[in-house]
């Protein structure tokens, strides 16, 4: 009776393995990933190094100046930040998706009224910290504003996206006041911070002005830049302006609207000099992604965030003239709305835990492949994710930390942090390349099990991921990682790992109860958690033939770091 229960369990383990159309037996297939590091590819650029948010009143809470911290840590180059709303008018009461300055009042005569003490204490905070603002140059002030009523938003999780856009979203009445405010607002950082510092800052105008964010024409917002990149430059000659950080390249108008600026750029009459042309120092577009939830399960959709930067690139290398120019992708990110949570949208389930730093790691490997394809120069990636004060613990918005403690995300940010030198070449048993992710996203059997590797003269890092687009349990990938032409006899290796076991904070508060008033010692846990951890210890290795194999398993949505120093 014993050895008849063995035989159908095992028949039934056949049939199983039958229907499962080979992808058990892929899964314990080794995948072969090999890195050559005499085959280099360019540079290892820090383009993952700027982040953006759209309240900048949290900037200066006492979470946000922690996460700034451990951002500007994360980094040995200096990291890059932007925000919106830095010239609307209020009292400095943050909200979601608000933040105001008060910059710019006018007195009971029209005169213009400056005050520069809120956003002081933002730009301070940045450069405390070594970092360097993308100065977004909006909204527009009540006392500007063609349209000034109604004016402060109350947008809530839940609304309809279309409310936010109220009076700072118009043109100024007054155009030559907007300029005198941008000139004064540049010299007044010169003046606080000196120049060597502020001419290391990039300025553009507003942001997203294809969609709702300007309620003016396309004409207006040609001739606003005319007036801001004019003033910023009397201000300081040398200081870099560029936009118009549209979003979605790949959507028809917003292709339009990108040509129509670059064209205007080059050739359009100057609205504030009569000139011939625009000063144009870098070219900023956005790119997001589409998830969806199907079958309760969710599924990303890498491949519409990487066709708009595909058509952005695309759009930037038709211009003979601009093609040298950097280009800034000035948001970067899954989809679009960092304040909407999980509850109102279960789309946006992927924050808290693995998938999401997963999927960063496979979206920027294949932002620098786009890049050689069209031979453009790809400056740097904002990543629209920050943290929202005094908001409920793990709440799925699309943020670096909650309450204080990192998120699986911020930790390959930390890896990226540890590659530097020349990228180099990634090759083996790969089922994707740029092209297919980029034309069909991640929707077949095999999961997306690749590499970003780099070189310095003496180490090297690899980061391997096992990303799909649909967030559903798998096997571990049992990985083969051959690196090639490793000149030392020894090397000193670390192997990081984010997944569910390790730098995951989220998986170790959801083992404690998915507390909501967490206890001091559950706190000082759960931000140890956060932090980036070693799958294993470090080991000294003995190189042969200029190789080494190693091998390990790698957990879906799961991203490893292997890095070699001699």
């Amino acid at each position: 009776m014993k050895l008849k229960k063995i035989l159908i369990a095992c028949l039934i383990s056949i049939i199983g393995l039958s229907k499962s159309h080979s992808q058990e037996i892929e899964a314990v297939k080794p995948v072969l990933i090999e890195v050559d590091l005499e085959k280099e590819k360019g540079e290892m650029n820090p383009v993952w190094a700027w982040f953006g948010y759209d309240e900048p009143n949290y900037t200066y809470m006492q979470d946000g100046k922690k996460l700034l911290t451990e951002i500007s840590q994360a980094s040995p180059a200096p990291v890059y930040v932007r925000c919106h709303n830095l010239l609307t008018s209020g009292d400095g009461t943050p909200a979601l998706k608000w933040g105001s300055t008060n910059v710019y009042t006018e007195d009971e005569r029209d005169n213009p009224v400056y005050d520069w003490s809120i956003i002081d204490r933002i730009f301070d905070t940045y450069v405390e910290r070594g970092m360097r603002p993308l100065v977004e140059i909006g909204f527009m002030p009540e006392a500007l504003s063609v349209k000034p009523q109604p004016y402060k938003h109350s947008w809530r999780p839940g609304a309809q996206y279309s409310e936010i856009f109220t009076g700072w979203a118009y043109p100024p009445k007054d155009y030559e006041k907007w300029a005198e405010l941008v000139y004064r607002w540049v010299r007044h950082s010169i003046d606080r911070y000196g120049v060597e510092k502020v001419k290391t800052w990039f300025w553009e105008l507003w942001n997203e002005p294809n969609i709702g964010y300007w309620q003016g024409t396309t004409e207006e917002y040609l001739k606003l830049y005319d007036y801001s990149v004019d003033a910023v430059k009397r201000a300081l000659p040398v200081a870099a302006m560029g936009g118009p950080h549209v979003t979605g390249p790949s959507w028809e108008d917003s292709a339009v609207f990108l040509k129509t600026f670059l064209e205007h750029c080059l050739r359009g009459k100057n609205y504030a000099t009569g000139a011939t042309g625009s000063p144009l120092d870098y070219i900023g577009f956005h790119a997001k992604g589409q998830p969806k939830v199907i079958d309760g399960t969710v599924q990303m959709n890498l491949g519409k965030q990487l066709r708009d930067i595909s058509s952005g690139f695309e759009i930037v290398a038709s211009f003979p003239e601009l093609k040298h120019l950097p280009i800034i992708i000035g948001e970067s990110d899954p989809e679009g709305c960092a304040a909407c949570s999980m509850q109102d949208n279960p789309e946006n389930a992927y924050r808290n835990g693995t998938m999401y730093s997963s999927y960063t790691a496979a979206a920027f490997a294949r932002k620098f492949d786009l890049a050689d394809h069209f031979g453009v120069n790809f400056k740097g990636a904002v990543t629209w994710a920050f943290e929202f004060e005094n908001q409920p613990w793990f709440n799925g918005y699309r943020d670096l930390a909650t309450n204080g403690v990192d998120k699986p995300v911020l930790n390959v940010f930390r890896m990226f942090g540890m590659m530097s030198g020349k990228r180099v070449e990634v090759s083996g048993d790969l089922a994707y390349d740029f092209i297919a992710v980029r034309d069909s996203s991640i929707r077949g059997l095999r999961p997306d099990i690749n590499a970003l590797a780099s070189k310095d003269d003496h180490s090297a890092s690899i980061m391997v991921w096992n990303y799909h687009d649909d967030n559903v349990a798998a096997p571990a990938a049992p990985i083969e990682l051959a690196i090639k032409n490793i000149q030392a006899e020894q090397v000193l290796l670390h192997h990081y790992r984010i997944d569910q076991e390790h730098s995951n904070a989220y998986a170790v508060w959801q083992k404690m109860g998915s507390p909501q008033q967490p206890s001091p010692e559950q706190i000082a846990i759960l931000e140890k958690a956060g932090q980036l951890h070693l799958l294993t210890s470090p080991e000294w290795i003995k190189i042969k033939d200029g190789e080494v194999r190693l091998k390990f398993g790698l957990p879906r949505q799961g991203v490893s770091l292997v890095t070699m120093g001699w």
